[in-house]
């Protein structure tokens, strides 16, 4: 009985909302208010056309206002052709905002409520549902088809001549390693990685083609214009990205797992100032990837200059195996005095 009750108080609620809401209605038409909200229904049908209007002029307006001047041309070149894949996808989404967006906000003003006008009822059509499947369909083939294509060509082998810089990323800090004359990377193991005995990079000093090896932390990467740079990337605690907007390159760090990418300076930091008109502009490489609260400034800078000015500035470099060694490193003045003394008795003898 008393879950009959409930039904039924429930029912009558029901019933007695919908009498007062078209109770409210027939009250609306009598006072006008039906007249008024078919005005306002053209006054927003107004404005989804200005909207319209005035969204598209400020599309090409920003355009134009900013286009090359929040990273400029790109430095490399692969970025070349990551830009012209943008510039395809954007031309494509283009068309497709254009299309849609016209239709939206002109069929909201022309097929605006009118007393006179019936909605017409059109549920089905197998051409024009195979038209919007088949062309967007396509459309991402192509883009998808680039994108692979690109990726293959960043990721594959490098070129012979290409120099090689290992990048290895950490809460919150780059380093990087140079191989030294050899041309080899020494062999690491991350159990032995101990700043303190200045083994940063966990580097086995029993493999004599670490002797060479050049490790750089606190300073700026070098690299080489027009020479291509294998990048061998790695990261000592979490994931971070390395990130290359000047020249449109990224890719992970991933703890324990090795990726590479290659591609080739095309302008020297001193070409990017002039370029830019900025006597402060550097090239920079950030961390893409969120990796913790000092995330944002993970960055550090990249200088792109001649082979000589690498030369140089790599010669002033002492190889990390002698930081670790330094009784190995010749350029360290040996104390003999403990040598000379025992002599010295004899002879007073």
């Amino acid at each position: 009985m008393q879950t009959f009750f409930i039904v039924a108080i429930l029912v009558l609620g029901f019933l007695i909302t919908f009498q007062i809401a078209k109770a409210s209605e027939y009250v609306a038409v009598l006072r006008g208010e039906e007249k008024a909200r078919k005005q306002t229904n053209r006054i927003n049908a107004f404005m989804l056309l200005m909207f319209l209007i005035i969204g598209l002029i400020g599309v090409y307006y920003c355009n134009e206002k900013l286009k090359g001047k929040i990273l400029g041309t790109p430095a490399s070149d692969h970025g070349v052709l990551i830009d012209r894949m943008l510039y395809i996808t954007l031309a494509i989404t283009f068309v497709v905002f254009i299309i849609t967006q016209v239709a939206l906000f002109w069929f909201s003003f022309k097929y605006q409520h009118s007393d006179k006008r019936k909605a017409y009822y059109y549920p089905h059509n197998n051409k024009l549902e195979l038209i919007w499947t088949v062309v967007p369909a396509i459309a991402l083939t192509v883009l998808v088809g680039f994108g692979i294509f690109y990726w293959f060509k960043i990721t594959g082998k490098a070129p012979k001549n290409a120099m090689e810089v290992e990048v290895i990323g950490s809460q919150f800090k780059w380093e990087y390693r140079y191989p030294g004359k050899d041309k080899i990377f020494g062999k690491k193991y991350y159990k032995k990685t101990d700043e303190a005995k200045a083994n940063p990079l966990g580097q086995l000093w029993d493999d004599p083609a670490n002797h060479d090896d050049i490790y750089i932390a606190g300073d700026a990467l070098h690299l080489v214009v027009n020479k291509p740079v294998r990048m061998i990337i790695n990261a000592k605690d979490v994931i971070h990205d390395v990130g290359l907007a000047h020249f449109r390159m990224k890719m992970d760090a991933v703890p324990g797992t090795p990726t590479t990418m290659w591609f080739t300076p095309t302008k020297t930091t001193k070409q990017m100032i002039e370029e830019t008109g900025n006597p402060d502009f550097v090239y920079e490489i950030s961390c893409d990837q969120m990796c913790g609260k000092g995330h944002t400034g993970m960055r550090g800078t990249i200088i792109v200059e001649t082979q000589e000015e690498l030369d140089a500035w790599l010669a002033g470099k002492k190889p990390q195996y002698l930081a670790a060694n330094p009784d190995k490193d010749p350029s360290v003045k040996k104390d003999t005095t403990a040598a000379v003394k025992p002599v010295a008795a004899v002879m007073n003898q």
